[in-house]
């Protein structure tokens, strides 16, 4: 028998603020974990498992409409032990049972709705459910009734359910290795990456369109690397309909998750911490090349909005902000003409038409402030005004009813924030940026551990949820890597080798090669999941391919440079399944493959030392491995810039590809045109 009576809700002791949300729920719910399995043993019930997080829109609606009706929790009660998991603290869970809906042929999302067995093996599932049959979908109530009655009376059907989908999710965990990767296949990637892109509005397809970072950033180094204008375009435009769109927060800063329209206009309103980071690096990168004010506008604003809201306690960032606030979504953030007219005054007529305000506004009634009408930034004297018009409606919308704030800190996410903001503080100078990416990094590094080197995952309340995943060592690894480059601490290296160590002992899959997704001491699931597909966020296997390939050039030390090569082999044979998820994987194969090392010796902080960095940090260098030698230091045995010193006494810089250095430069001027370029 279990430890706790059934017929309680025992959320109310999680720290989850989502599973929180459901604590007064008269469902009898249960966090995830063995207690649950074997009450749903000992009572020979079904399991229900729903999924979902704090800042989901839909996942409100439906523990509105179901999950706080007495008449559906009953029937909830009656026929299953019911399991609560958020997403965002048990990203394992959560991708397994992903999975096993794509796999029964249903969309996935949030709120994740499926049925399992007291194996935890999945049997059939959906996301959001109606409480009445609409929008194509049966109602709850009937759903639950139906699985419930096939459970009991087709014993054989469920078994044969769960029998075909545990041998499908176990082969989706064996990657396909297929030797080397050709850097030339990368081209054709590209070529055909490109063709999905929305020539008008940017983004991938039709609606609903998600911001997809990395895969912009595949066709911004198929731009570098080719020179052909469409594949700059495709990025351009898309970051600048973006930055424009209702997407973005043009109070506050900060974007949304994704858009349900073409234009970017109308989006699901909640924040993520992790979409703002990928938007943050990609707009910096392609800023550097270009210098588009839009741009560099968004970056600050967003970095703005990041620093003002989304700092936890102790210094880590906080995961999300809410789609909802009173109940209905965006309701913070949308806008009447009235309001505008009565808040601004003489200013209100010039502001409503940049900004698309109307009497019947652009989304249910009301309006989202976008931009879309004209995608450049005004003169500076009217940027000027309209900088004060949102000053004030800032000011008035803070007196609104905030939407939730979900202040968990997650060990990946914060490695993402923390590494976007190092790359712009280095690319805007904002060294202030910089210090916040060190605050929270330290925060995951020391509040975040069992006292050694493994991670955990989650932390809210002053208490740590979940062992650390592949994501997280690879998200803060990289972070690391991106301070040590930006400070030159010994310690942040050293901390990127350690986290790199856990993972080859517990992670590494010494058979197939690539690294589990979690380790080989963790909670036993129905199957140990293995990838190099993106989801929501950068795939733990890519971002360690560019980590070790990093680590190689730092150190000089052949065993990273042969871990990268296992991995990018490990992956390769995915390349003829579907490549479209693999983009962070794929960039870090170019990285792996031509890495852009420069090395600049001379006296830190000097203004001629000052003056080469800049000329480096001032280019769109995907690429770019950095490091400053003070004079009299050496880089590790093997590098091609081993041995090599000042010149003349001035601070120098050598450019090295591959084995082979350039000649040694001292004018900013000269570096630029040593640094790489594109191809006509």
């Amino acid at each position: 028998m279990t430890a706790t009576p059934p017929g309680t809700n025992l959320l109310g002791r999680e720290t989850s603020p989502y599973l929180l949300q459901h604590k007064d729920n008269p469902v009898h719910w249960m966090p995830w974990g063995p207690e649950a399995f074997a009450r749903a043993r000992a009572e020979n019930k079904p399991v229900l498992l729903s999924v979902g997080y704090a800042a989901c829109h839909w996942c409100h609606v439906m523990a509105h409409e179901s999950f706080e009706n007495p008449a559906i929790a009953a029937r909830m009660n009656e026929l299953f032990v019911n399991i609560k998991v958020d997403r965002e603290e048990r990203p394992d869970v959560d991708h397994i049972y992903q999975s096993a809906l794509a796999l029964l042929g249903q969309q996935g999302g949030w709120p994740l709705t499926m049925f399992l067995t007291a194996d935890a093996e999945p049997f059939w599932g959906g996301t959001y459910f109606p409480p009445a049959p609409r929008y194509g979908r049966g109602g709850f109530p009937d759903v639950l009734r139906g699985v419930a009655e096939s459970y009991a009376e087709e014993p054989d059907k469920v078994t044969r359910n769960v029998s075909a989908l545990k041998a499908a999710l176990e082969s989706q965990a064996e990657n396909r290795a297929a030797g080397a990767i050709d850097p030339s296949m990368l081209d054709q990637i590209a070529s055909r990456l490109a063709r999905e892109v929305d020539p008008v509005h940017g983004g991938i397809g039709s609606a609903p369109k998600f911001p997809q970072m990395p895969l912009f950033e595949l066709l911004w180094r198929a731009w570098q690397r080719t020179g052909q204008a469409p594949y700059r375009e495709a990025v351009v435009n898309t970051l600048a309909n973006m930055a424009q769109g209702g997407i973005y927060d043009h109070l506050g800063g900060g974007f949304a998750r994704y858009s349900v329209d073409e234009r970017w206009l109308a989006p699901h309103f909640e924040k993520m911490l992790y979409d703002n980071a990928a938007l943050v690096d990609l707009m910096t990168l392609v800023w550097q090349d270009t210098r588009d004010p839009l741009l560099e506008a968004r970056i600050r604003e967003t970095v703005g909005w990041v620093q003002r809201e989304m700092i936890a306690e102790g210094g880590g960032f906080a995961a999300t902000l809410d789609a909802d606030s009173e109940g209905e979504e965006g309701r913070f953030y949308v806008w009447s003409e009235t309001e505008i007219d009565r808040l601004l005054g003489p200013d209100a007529g010039f502001f409503k038409q940049v900004y698309d305000v109307t009497p019947h506004g652009n989304w249910e009634g009301t309006t989202i402030l976008n931009r879309l009408g004209r995608l450049e930034l005004a003169e500076p004297e009217a940027e000027a005004r309209l900088a004060a018009n949102r000053e004030t409606l800032l000011r008035a919308r803070a007196k609104r009813v905030r939407p939730g704030w979900d202040d968990k800190v997650l060990a990946d996410w914060n490695g993402q924030m923390s590494a976007a903001l190092v790359h712009a503080g280095l690319a805007l100078d904002e060294p202030e940026w910089i210090d916040a990416a060190g605050r929270a990094f330290a925060f995951v590094r020391d509040r975040m551990n069992d006292g050694g080197n493994r991670l955990h995952h989650s932390w809210r309340a002053g208490q740590l949820r979940t062992p650390g995943m592949l994501d997280d060592y690879a998200g803060m690894a990289r972070a690391a890597l991106a301070l040590h480059e930006a400070t030159g601490d010994p310690a942040a290296l050293d901390q990127a080798r350690d986290w790199t160590a856990v993972l080859d002992a517990h992670f590494w899959d010494a058979a197939a090669g690539g690294y589990f997704f979690t380790a080989d001491d963790a909670e036993g699931l129905i199957v140990r999941t293995k990838s190099a597909y993106d989801n929501a966020t950068p795939n733990g296997n890519g971002t360690m391919l560019a980590v070790l390939a990093t680590l190689f050039h730092r150190t000089g030390e052949d065993a990273y440079r042969e871990r990268a090569e296992a991995v990018a082999a490990a992956f390769s044979g995915e390349l003829t399944r579907n490549f479209f998820p693999l983009t962070t994987f794929l960039n870090a194969v170019e990285f792996l493959h031509t890495p852009t090392q420069v090395v600049i010796v001379g006296p830190p902080k000097a203004p001629e030392t000052e003056a080469l960095r800049r000329a480096v940090l001032d280019r769109s260098l995907p690429n770019r491995i950095l490091t400053l030698l003070p004079p009299g230091a050496d880089l590790p045995a093997g590098h091609p810039a081993q041995g090599k010193g000042m010149k003349e006494g001035r601070a120098t810089a050598y450019v090295c590809t591959g084995t082979t250095c350039s000649a040694p430069v001292t004018s900013p001027a000269d570096l630029g045109g040593a640094l790489p370029r594109r191809q006509p």
